[in-house]
């Protein structure tokens, strides 16, 4: 999934509820895949001829990995040219099914011209594609188009349009539009201001597996916004999307573990989450490492390492003093070695 604007469920409680300093991480939520007809007739996949073939980069053989191109045909010949990458020949077999009346077709071009996939990225023509989806029935136009009315993207901004949109595809059981809804609920825009309904709507979307919804909800039982506080809830939905991959939610419940806030101290666990993210460029994952080295919690005990991180972290603009006392006292050679390690560990992350 990708991320639009930056919506943080920081701001959000704060209208509320005191809260301390989390990362904004909230935001729109977008679905990336294709919505497809519902089944019908097999699909046919003709492997096309060699001869300027592009290749897909799917791979469709099984022990070599060799990547070939099918000629897409049949019913869904537009979403597998469109899973392939061949996006001008998905654009042209959407709008002849759209032609036909096929409401999914309509949604498959909306998301060609608001991706600017293979054509001219046009958002305000998306907008004209998802509405005719949308008004087929079609759920995830209905979906992206509340998108584009939250962000003022392809039409203009409004917000009680984009919860209408919501709450349509959320009724449908549609886990994104049901979290982007419960963030209008809980900043009341676009929804009358109802933390509870939000809570809701946040727990659908976080029980569907949606990362973000998880943290959201984690941040919602830290502060009993909605819902009535509860140290072990929050850490268990922190946990759920620290598993996920998510990196603000794998330095949080890092330091939940190291605390034992909610659960039982667990360092050597808490380890291998918060180097997740100080490794993915979270900057205060990455401080926080160094003090971890420093004192030896959970890791053998590292000066020259701690240094190396809070080097790195520096380097993202964090100060801390205490820790730039400990790396100017070490000796010189190891202060050399140090910045070698960050220097080195910066141009492979790609930051020079």
């Amino acid at each position: 999934m990708s991320f639009a604007v930056r919506i943080s469920v920081l701001a959000l409680l704060a209208l509320t509820a005191p809260l301390p300093a989390r990362a904004e991480t909230s935001s729109w939520l977008k679905r990336t895949e294709v919505s497809k007809p519902p089944p019908g007739k097999p699909v046919k996949l003709t492997p096309a001829p060699k001869a300027g073939a592009a290749s897909s980069g799917k791979v469709t053989g099984k022990g070599f990995g060799i990547k070939t191109m099918v000629t897409p045909s049949g019913e869904d010949a537009a979403y597998i040219a469109f899973d392939q990458g061949q996006y001008l020949t998905a654009l042209k077999l959407a709008q002849a099914a759209a032609k036909r009346g096929e409401p999914q077709a309509h949604t498959l071009i909306g998301r060609i011209y608001a991706e600017g996939l293979g054509v001219n990225k046009d958002e305000s023509l998306a907008a004209e594609w998802y509405t005719r989806a949308a008004d087929l029935g079609d759920i995830q136009a209905t979906f992206e188009l509340g998108v584009l009315y939250a962000e003022g993207r392809g039409v203009k901004k409004d917000r009680k349009k984009a919860a209408e949109l919501f709450e349509k595809a959320a009724l449908t059981g549609h886990a994104l539009a049901n979290y982007n809804l419960g963030l209008l609920f809980l900043k009341g825009d676009g929804k009358p201001q109802n933390p509870y309904r939000a809570a809701q709507h946040i727990r659908y979307a976080a029980e569907k597996g949606i990362a973000a919804a998880q943290y959201d909800l984690g941040a919602l039982y830290q502060n009993g916004v909605g819902v009535a506080p509860n140290a072990v809830e929050a850490s268990r939905w922190l946990g759920k999307a620290a598993q996920q991959g998510m990196v603000e939610a794998q330095f949080e419940y890092a330091v939940i573990l190291l605390r034992g806030f909610g659960l039982t101290r667990d360092e050597p666990k808490a380890i291998p989450y918060l180097r997740s993210a100080a490794q993915k460029g979270l900057v205060t994952a990455q401080n926080r490492l160094a003090y971890v080295y420093a004192e030896g919690v959970g890791v053998k005990k590292s000066k020259l390492e701690a240094a190396k991180w809070r080097l790195i972290a520096k380097a993202g603009g964090l100060k801390d003093a205490k820790l730039d006392a400990l790396v100017a006292e070490l000796p010189k050679e190891q202060q050399l070695a140090a910045q070698k390690a960050a220097t080195e560990w910066r141009e492979e992350a790609g930051l020079f």
